[in-house]
């Protein structure tokens, strides 16, 4: 079953391009990794004017693009459960997943902004680390494990550790 990590941060913090930045890191240590992003607000738009865009226009419940190396599935369903759709990875060793800040899987806080660390307390459980530019100056912060958004090897490791149960 795979190990779900999930990335919390308002827009801008720097989510989607750590993300990014981890999955090359997990690859090149030979770990498979899906990522699993949050369409809060309904922005994500297909590729206009592309077949699979045009299907899920008309209507379509569900389309299917298979191509030599992927699968990209569209599916209309009311009030998605993420734990559902985690299942379909559990082959994989790592769902990285964006958003998604009120479900219950470990979470590290992303963020660059002082104000931008509200995330922290915006979230119901404490993340289990911190992903920041910033110095962590909350004495209640300090204790959480914290790393500069560029130590990518750093969180590599750090997610790794966590899995296995390891104190940190």
């Amino acid at each position: 079953m795979a190990h779900c990590m999930g990335f919390a941060g308002y827009s801008g913090s720097g989510k989607t391009t750590l993300i990014a930045k981890l999955v090359v890191e997990m690859k090149r240590r030979g770990k498979q990794v899906a990522v699993m992003k949050h369409d809060a607000h309904g922005h994500y738009k297909e590729a206009s004017g592309a077949d699979s865009t045009i299907f899920a226009q008309s209507g379509a419940e569900a389309v299917v693009t298979i191509s030599l190396e992927s699968i990209h599935i569209y599916e209309k369903k009311r009030n998605p459960d993420l734990q559902e759709q985690i299942s379909a990875f559990g082959h994989l060793d790592y769902v990285f997943i964006e958003g998604f800040k009120r479900e219950k899987h470990p979470k590290i806080a992303v963020y660059r902004t002082m104000e931008q660390s509200a995330i922290i307390q915006a979230l119901e459980q404490e993340p289990v680390a911190i992903a920041t530019h910033l110095e962590v100056l909350d004495s209640h912060l300090s204790t959480l494990p914290s790393f500069h958004l560029n130590d990518v090897v750093g969180l590599a490791d750090f997610i790794e550790r966590y899995f296995k149960g390891e104190q940190f």
